[in-house]
């Protein structure tokens, strides 16, 4: 199955200066540089344009995607190597689960072949020897197929080969949050903050909240939930208050050992500690209102005159206004109940 690995490249015009290229353009001239594959580049978009797209834009990126497809593949040397000598990055960005979506994907590449090449490059240490940039799962199909691997073979420095493995990761977005917040955290042990920034094509506020993640939530927490696909960075960041306390890690841990929670799919996985750290946080004075789908709604400060409940606006503008406008139906409602 064809993969949109360059879906951010845009159509011709005018060229941005630093300060309105978006993180994700910035991020794709060095991997555009390292495929030599030349490209040009819009003019200035507003704040909204920037977040979002219509149906429209999208199709268009779908379009460019393919024609850099085309491009890659007849543009370089496509050659064929054995999966032996293949060896994957040395900064791992995937928690390897076979679940059933990786089945799939599997049983796609046996029935359609490879379509797209992964990029490797010779190994640092190794002769006749490669490393991979991008094209993990297609590597991992591969070998369950036992088949040999389609590559672009190009010399690329280590910071080169991490802009592109994270610029692939980004374009692909299957990839889950705390997935690119560990794999940002692996980054930073050994690259500066513009090369991940660069790397995952996210702003630095976006970067600081991903490796305060990472470092908060214990990695023995993390791999007994699993990748947890749709659980966002909101989620994470709440998880991540919550684990403050070695009283709430102990308690994660405790609900991680139950016999069925591993019997559950990941993102149930992730739901479950959530709300055994909300419950368990119920007879504290300060608690966490957690929604059945693990997101924070509010904050609850209890003491012996009154009971305050906090609702960010910023996150939850419109459960924000809902609370407010029905206030006053609850108290009458309340007052009916009483009579």
């Amino acid at each position: 199955m064809s993969r949109k690995i360059f879906a951010d490249l845009p159509a011709p015009g005018s060229q941005p200066t630093e300060s309105t290229a978006t993180p994700r353009r910035q991020a794709m001239r060095p991997l555009m540089a390292a495929l030599d594959i030349e490209t040009q580049e819009t003019g200035r978009r507003s704040p909204v344009g920037a977040l979002g797209q219509s149906l429209g834009e999208m199709s268009e990126r779908t379009k460019r995607a393919e024609e850099i497809e085309r491009r890659l593949s007849a543009g370089q040397t496509i050659v064929e190597i054995d999966v032996a000598d293949v060896e994957p990055s040395f900064v791992p960005d995937r928690m390897q689960i076979d679940d059933e979506a990786f089945g799939n994907f599997v049983q796609s590449i046996k029935a359609e072949g490879q379509q797209v090449p992964i990029l490797v490059r010779p190994h640092p240490e190794k002769a006749n020897k490669y490393q991979i940039a991008f094209g993990h799962r297609r590597w991992r199909a591969a070998m369950a197929l036992d088949r040999p691997i389609k590559a672009v073979v190009r010399s690329l420095t280590d910071q080169e080969l991490v802009i592109a493995q994270g610029q692939e990761n980004n374009e692909r977005q299957d990839l889950s949050y705390i997935e690119k917040a560990l794999f940002a955290r692996r980054l930073d042990r050994q690259f500066s903050r513009d090369v991940i920034t660069s790397a995952l094509a996210v702003y630095s506020s976006d970067l600081s909240n991903m490796l305060s993640v990472a470092n908060r939530v214990p990695d023995d927490v993390i791999e007994s939930i699993g990748p947890a696909h749709s659980v966002g960075r909101r989620s994470w960041m709440t998880l991540a208050n919550l684990l403050t306390s070695h009283s709430n890690v102990a308690k994660a841990r405790r609900v991680a050992a139950e016999a069925s929670f591993g019997r559950l799919p990941s993102k149930e996985r992730f739901e479950a500690v959530l709300r055994g750290l909300a419950d368990e946080g119920s007879s504290q004075s300060d608690t966490i209102a957690v929604s059945h789908a693990g997101r924070e709604v509010a904050k609850i400060l209890e003491t012996k005159q009154r009971v305050t409940l906090t609702v960010d606006r910023k996150m939850s503008p419109e459960f924000a206004s809902f609370v407010l406008k029905e206030l006053p139906r609850l108290f009458e409602l309340h007052q009916k109940q009483q009579g």
